[in-house]
């Protein structure tokens, strides 16, 4: 009997646990609700994505369909583990630096930039809100090329960890290195491509080409153009060359060939990023210093390639930033 009451309370106790490891919407919760979360407890997760031009066959809202599908996938392996709980915030569809800022094209249908000081305003602006609520774990759910981009996001994270003793982590912004992760080899999906396949692609498919192609016809096939079939590919192998490319009158947008895309790929790849995005978190909860792991952002700014071509966008903000105080001064805002 006495065996049995144990036996009981046992079930009773996981049970409980099991209930409490819950995936909650910020946007669906009243102030008593998030009031009673355990802090010490929640992970905060802040998806975000840019709206950019992807191309004429991929939507502007390409990052920000990848990183729904990521933050999901995240808040899962999280709660999987006794104890943790999850809070998602509604993605923020901002971002600094569409693509198309490569080839100094600055006005592009289908991209919507904010300065990059902006984007660190709101993210800072953010984690004061969370540090002063008691959370002290955030991930920052926003993949997107822009080095700038991505420094702005860090910067953020520092200021909430030296502001709150807190951990907010930039995911997307981290290189670790094997050793920083597990002796788990986390290897990535390989697409047979022929010869000729290979460099019809290039080295450097970062943006619309293959690789995300094949993202969004896992994700949403229905906002795939079918014209990426017969698309011309526009093939980088070093930083010069994609620079060229985007720089040409009839750049469309995009580096790769989209044509090459299978949805199958897309899925592989999607899975692959969010095993390496959990077992980062999972690290990092587990004691892992980020600050340790090197990052994207400073290897990029450290190229004099890139540092030299994004010149020409600082110079661009700056004008930005010029017309909008002028604006304000004579309108007498502070």
């Amino acid at each position: 009997m006495i065996k049995r009451i144990l036996m009981i309370a046992v079930l009773t106790v996981l049970l409980c646990g099991a209930a409490n490891a819950q995936i909650y919407r910020v946007a669906q919760m009243n102030a008593e609700q998030i009031r009673a979360l355990d802090k010490q407890k929640t992970v905060v997760i802040l998806p975000g994505g840019v709206l950019e031009q992807h191309g004429p066959h991929l939507p502007s809202f390409t990052d920000g369909y990848s990183n729904e599908w990521l933050t999901e996938r995240l808040a899962e392996a999280i709660v999987a583990r006794p104890g943790w709980t999850v809070l998602v915030f509604p993605i923020t569809p901002l971002g600094h630096a569409g693509a198309n800022e490569i080839g100094g094209k600055y006005v592009f249908p289908g991209t919507y930039s904010i300065r990059r000081t902006t984007l660190r305003a709101v993210l800072m602006d953010l984690a004061t809100e969370l540090g002063e609520q008691g959370f002290r774990r955030i991930f920052v759910m926003h993949a997107h090329g822009s080095p700038f981009h991505n420094q702005m996001l860090d910067q953020a994270g520092d200021y909430f960890r030296d502001t709150y003793g807190g951990r907010m982590v930039n995911l997307h912004g981290l290189q670790p290195r094997p050793e920083q992760l597990s002796k788990q080899k986390l290897a990535p999906p390989k697409l047979s491509l022929s010869a000729l396949e290979s460099k019809e692609n290039g080295l450097l498919d970062v943006h619309a080409g293959l690789d995300e192609t094949s993202r969004l016809m896992f994700l949403r096939p229905d906002l795939v153009n079918p014209s990426y079939r017969t698309l011309p590919p526009f093939a980088a192998n070093s930083l010069v060359e994609l620079f060229q490319i985007a720089k040409a009158p009839n750049w469309l947008g995009y580096l790769g060939s989209p044509r090459l895309a299978t949805a199958t790929y897309g899925a592989q790849l999607q899975q692959y990023r969010a095993m390496q995005n959990s077992t980062l978190a999972i690290a990092i909860l587990d004691g892992l210093d980020e600050r340790e792991i090197p990052r994207y952002a400073d290897f990029m700014l450290n190229d004099k390639t890139v540092v030299r071509e994004l010149e020409r966008s600082t110079k661009y903000e700056a004008e930005i930033e010029r017309k909008q105080r002028e604006w304000m001064k004579k309108k007498g805002i502070e």
